[in-house]
């Protein structure tokens, strides 16, 4: 079983307080043995200086009447507290010395200088402090040389021998290394909510599993609004690097950046990313009652938003059809009361004239649109319009130039997404009015102006209308999602390197410029 983690960090501040002991031990160790050689070196000069200048010392090596010698040699060390004094005559002959056994041996002088007739003073093995002082007679001639050591104490007997507070210090640091070590585990338990180590890195694994395993986009933002983690699909929907970004220091739209900070509320925001129509929902990190953060799934809805546009053109379709369909019944039956009623010459002037309204409208639109696929359009939501009262009209001057497929296959199924929501919207808008379609060219661009008779759009919300991607305020709570029909015109114009902008003319003005594809 794994050790927890107020024992490990006990362990670990233990195993520091051990080594800063030993380091200080180490340090007080060779303070103490350098004040020990200095302190010694003196103090056996001095001793050794005391018997050579003994008259009796003196004078059994000046006479060579060694018998004396062990005697006062004992005495010396007894009173002086030396380890060992020897004494040696002129010819380097040991004849005091502690060891009896030593007595008549050669004396090892090393490096002394104290046969040459100067004191000397040293520490030939690190443990000891040896004093050499020569005997002078009264000719001062060196007749021989008295040698005090001191060997310095063990270690243990140093400890031993230190003071009681000293080793009280040692106690208090102990203890205070314990306590030290108790209530940093216990902290550090608290502020990682009680998990073990082992616990913490298999939470992180299951995170990144997790992250790795969801296929929407997930963002965790701090309080400071910085990423604090982001799967791929996150990273691949926004086009961010790695986590610890700030949101307002990311190139990103204002819309987008106001869902992330949480500066735009609700569910499901639609926001609009280069090519994208993204779907977000940000939540807040609440932690014992404050926000600590926020965590942002975001869906990428370009596809289905793509399929609901197909639906709803289906379904304008449709609604065009029963328009038509309403329409012609009701002229049936004209015709029908008519002819009951004998006026023959009424209902071929009523034919005649049905039959040159919708051809009017039918050969304007062929004559001056190229593109099969917009004028098809066009002639349907014109019958959409009769059916809402409303009047559907070309721009003077207005013409689009069929252009071949070969060349930009896309064109005319981009133009039909983006005149569709123009006039869908313009519809919405206009009433019983009218609405006004025109076209021309930009340079190698197709630009489309869409006008209408309704109120207008509110100057604080001509731009909002795309940085939303609604038409209206009102249609952010559009169940049918008509006012994602402007962010798809808008997807398809910047798709294309275009753009499409609004402006207040009497009425709302959109005017959309795509940009042909650069031949091959």
């Amino acid at each position: 079983m794994s050790k927890t983690l107020a024992r490990q960090f006990l362990g670990w501040q233990l195993g520091i307080v051990g080594l800063l002991l030993v380091a200080v031990t180490g340090l007080a160790v060779v303070q103490s043995n350098a004040a020990f050689r200095e302190t010694q070196g003196r103090r056996m000069l001095s001793v050794a200086e005391d018997v050579a200048a003994t008259a009796g010392v003196r004078e059994s090596l000046a006479t060579r009447s060694h018998g004396p010698l062990p005697a006062l040699g004992t005495s010396a060390r007894n009173l002086s507290g030396a380890d060992e004094i020897v004494i040696a005559d002129a010819g380097l002959v040991v004849r005091s010395a502690a060891d009896p056994a030593e007595v008549g041996e050669p004396f090892p002088v090393g490096e002394s200088t104290a046969p040459s007739g100067r004191a000397w003073v040293g520490n030939p093995d690190g443990s000891t402090v040896v004093a050499h002082v020569p005997v002078l007679d009264d000719r001062g001639r060196v007749v021989g040389l008295v040698a005090a050591r001191a060997e310095a104490p063990s270690l243990l007997s140093g400890l031993l021998a230190a003071p009681a507070p000293a080793a009280a210090l040692v106690g208090v640091a102990v203890v205070l290394g314990v306590a030290g070590s108790l209530l940093l585990a216990r902290r550090v338990r608290r502020q990682t909510l009680g998990l073990e180590p082992a616990e913490i890195v298999e939470l992180v694994q299951r995170r990144e599993a997790m992250l790795l395993g969801v296929k929407e986009g997930v963002l965790g933002l701090d309080g400071a609004n910085r990423i604090t983690l982001r799967n791929a699909a996150a990273a691949e929907l926004l086009g961010i690097g790695e986590v610890g970004a700030r949101i307002d220091e990311l190139d990103l739209d204002e819309r987008l950046r106001d869902v992330l900070t949480g500066a735009a509320v609700g569910e499901d925001q639609v926001v609009l990313h280069g090519s994208r129509v993204l779907v977000l929902n940000r939540m807040p990190v609440v932690v014992d009652g404050a926000q600590v953060g926020a965590v942002v799934t975001l869906r990428d809805r370009t596809e289905l938003a793509t399929l609901e546009d197909r639906l709803d053109a289906s379904r304008h379709v449709t609604d065009t059809l029963r328009a038509q369909a309403h329409e012609f019944t009701n002229r049936l039956h004209t015709i029908a009361g008519l002819t009951e009623l004998g006026e023959h010459e009424e209902v071929r002037r009523f034919v005649a004239g049905v039959v040159a309204g919708s051809d009017q409208w039918r050969r304007e639109v062929t004559a001056r649109v190229g593109d099969a696929a917009v004028a098809a359009l066009l002639v349907a939501k014109a019958s959409l319009a009769t059916e809402r009262g409303a009047q559907l009209r070309l721009a003077l001057g207005s013409r689009l130039d069929a252009v071949d497929p070969a060349r930009d296959p896309a064109l005319s199924a981009d133009l039909v997404t983006v005149v569709g929501n123009l006039v869908d919207n313009a519809l919405d808008a206009a009433g019983a009015g009218w609405v006004e379609v025109g076209f021309g060219r930009e340079g190698d661009a197709v630009r489309v102006t869409v006008r209408d008779s309704g109120p207008g759009v509110a100057s604080e919300l001509v731009e909002e209308v795309f940085r939303h991607g609604f038409s209206t305020k009102a249609a952010e709570h559009d169940a049918g999602g008509r006012g994602l029909g402007l962010a798809l015109a808008r997807q398809v114009c910047l798709r294309r390197g275009g753009s499409i902008t609004l402006r207040n003319d009497g009425g709302a003005e959109f005017t959309a410029c795509l940009p042909l594809a650069v031949a091959a």
